[in-house]
């Protein structure tokens, strides 16, 4: 059985991260670990760390139960608000064979304008698949963070 790492924040449940966990499942048996990086929203000045993890929380919840419905065996945390950091914990915890890490498009993602897939595919050696959104407004729960 293959073990996957879905790391993603604002694009969960996009069609374009839908499509991937099918085509995972329908190459053999598989499962998925979500992880929400607690990240503060982009364009504000004040927040707390309440709100940014009630707001993960949100987006996880929607998650698992949509990834459910695809029939996914999936389960999921809350991380760091570094993706670095989250995944580096997931990993310490049960490694995996794939990272699956979904982004805004180019230009509206911080995680792309800070390198993050090549990034995690330098630190963590292990095969990363970027899944790129067309555009926020096209992701089924793409919520503002």
């Amino acid at each position: 059985m293959k073990h996957y790492l879905v790391v993603a924040n604002r694009t969960l449940l996009g069609d374009h991260l839908l499509d991937e966990v099918r085509r995972r499942m329908a190459e053999g048996p598989c499962d998925f670990h979500v992880v929400v990086p607690a990240s503060h929203p982009q364009g504000t000045w004040t927040w707390t760390e309440a709100q940014d993890r009630s707001a993960a929380r949100n987006r996880l919840a929607l998650a698992l139960i949509g990834l459910r419905m695809e029939g996914a065996s999936v389960e999921g945390a809350i991380g760091d608000a570094s993706p670095l950091d989250a995944i580096a914990d997931q990993l310490r915890a049960q490694p995996v064979d794939e990272i699956i890490l979904s982004t805004l498009p180019t230009g509206v993602s911080r995680w792309l304008r800070q390198d993050l897939p090549a990034r995690v595919r330098a630190r963590f050696g292990v095969p990363v698949t970027h899944v790129l959104a067309p555009g926020a407004e096209h992701s089924a729960f793409a919520l503002a963070s």
